[in-house]
């Protein structure tokens, strides 16, 4: 089993862990963002398993997988839509975090301190695997995509969000993020580990996967808010594929 945790990049999320819930904290951009992303990750399911998001718990029936959970910013509202979910984190800090605040929020959620590999490696299956903002952080993007497909029952739906890698990326995702708005502790991203949209559609294609969709994340300084783009990738994107 190839193992694609990378222990500094833990480490960097360890540090953090106990201010996931707090919107004016580290984790303040994702806060941000998070409208944005649940807006995508519900339209795609809904989308591919002809759920109606308008009814109360749209998602019962189906299993959800988020990955590099942290404390359960997507995992919370999955589990208010219905569905059965699973949070797991390769930063232990992160668990007990996400647990106490479900419970808090009165919430059943399954939370563990595992891989994608191991849950791979144990025959875990699932109709739909979150993947948002980690392949950046793995030390092999390829095995961790492909211990991702393992994951998927067939026809089933993988979504995955990162950072494209180009000069406006370095400029807003690093220099912007960790040094001017000082947003994320410097450090948190490196730039060469970012990932093009091309590169990763090619590389959910070697794990097996068919990309069916991907759109931008685009951040209005202005308003301070996120909205889907069909056009502009530049820095932060998101795409859907699926399991044949």
């Amino acid at each position: 089993m190839t193992i694609t945790v990378d222990p500094s990049e833990i480490a960097k999320f360890e540090a953090m862990a106990a201010e996931w819930w707090d919107p004016n904290g580290k984790f303040k951009p994702l806060h941000m963002l998070n409208p944005c992303r649940l807006d995508y990750i519900t339209t795609q399911i809904a989308g591919e398993y002809g759920r109606d998001v308008g009814i109360e718990r749209p998602f019962a029936g189906l299993r959800i997988l988020d990955i590099g959970c942290g404390g359960g910013l997507l995992c919370e509202p999955m589990a208010r839509l219905g569905a059965e979910v699973v949070g797991v984190d390769a930063a232990a800090r992160n668990i007990p975090v996400a647990m106490t605040h479900a419970e808090q929020s009165g919430l059943t959620i399954d939370y563990r301190h595992t891989t994608a590999e191991a849950m791979a490696e144990a025959g875990e299956q699932f109709d739909a695997v979150l993947n948002m903002e980690v392949v950046e952080h793995v030390a092999d993007p390829l095995a961790y995509l492909t211990a991702c497909q393992q994951l998927l029952k067939p026809g089933g739906l993988h979504i995955c969000s990162t950072i494209n890698r180009n000069p406006k990326s370095f400029a807003m995702a690093i220099v912007g993020a960790e040094y001017v708005m000082r947003w994320l502790p410097k450090g948190t991203h490196e730039w060469k580990k970012f990932i093009t949209p091309d590169e990763l559609c090619d590389l959910l294609r070697q794990a097996g996967l068919t990309p069916v969709d991907r759109k931008g994340f685009v951040f209005n300084p202005v308003t301070w808010q996120w909205r889907l783009s069909d056009r502009d990738l530049s820095v932060n994107y998101v795409t859907a594929a699926t399991k044949g």
